[in-house]
């Protein structure tokens, strides 16, 4: 699918019709490079913490056993946030973007911070709307301070052909419209009941 380049990244975002890329704020133009936009880290931070449960379950219906996983906390633009090894912190892009059904985004670290051992590939979907989700792991040795309102990850976006733009509908959409990190919904996957059944009949 083709790279959308700098010139045509600015043409998205001036159109006023259904192919228009809607971003806000942009705080700086300098945020649109040659083949991507760069995205800021958000002040909302749902944090992993260990507790005496052992093991996360996805199968059950409710999500309370996953979010009992994970605590909030807030922190104001030019904050300092620590990112230990090893540790998950879900976030969100200061950003709220709206793509076109003709549009899907490709999530990636920022290379200054790639080499800090902070790593995130994500894909987004044509037709997404909300602040971007950003998965956080630092994979290095040592704990980083991330500042709130940074440019840590960047935004590749492509477009879909004609033929093959996003027809379908995103109202059952899991993390649609989100503006603050959200944990997993991952026991919303229907297959998880089909797949209970399975095990229930073949024992």
């Amino acid at each position: 699918m083709p790279l959308l380049q700098a010139h045509e990244i600015k043409r998205r975002l001036a159109l006023t019709d259904q192919d228009r890329l809607f971003l806000d704020p942009l705080l700086d133009v300098g945020q649109i490079g040659e083949v991507s936009i760069d995205l800021r880290v958000g002040p909302d931070f749902l944090v992993s913490v260990l507790t005496r449960k052992p093991a996360i379950d996805v199968s059950p219906p409710d999500r309370r056993d996953i979010a009992s996983y994970f605590r909030m906390t807030r922190r104001e633009v030019g904050d300092r946030f620590v990112l230990y090894p090893g540790q998950i912190v879900l976030a969100a892009s200061l950003e709220y973007v709206a793509l076109p059904r003709s549009l899907y985004a490709d999530i990636i670290t920022r290379s200054s911070y790639s080499r800090l051992g902070v790593h995130l590939n994500t894909m987004i979907q044509p037709g997404f709307r909300g602040c971007i989700p950003l998965e956080l792991v630092n994979h290095g040795n040592n704990p980083i301070e991330i500042v709130v309102g940074s440019r840590v990850v960047q935004m590749r976006l492509f477009d879909l052909p004609v033929s093959s733009a996003y027809q379908s509908g995103t109202t059952n959409r899991k993390y649609l419209g989100n503006v603050r990190p959200a944990v997993s919904r991952a026991q919303d996957d229907k297959d998880l009941a089909v797949l209970d059944r399975i095990r229930r009949t073949n024992p």
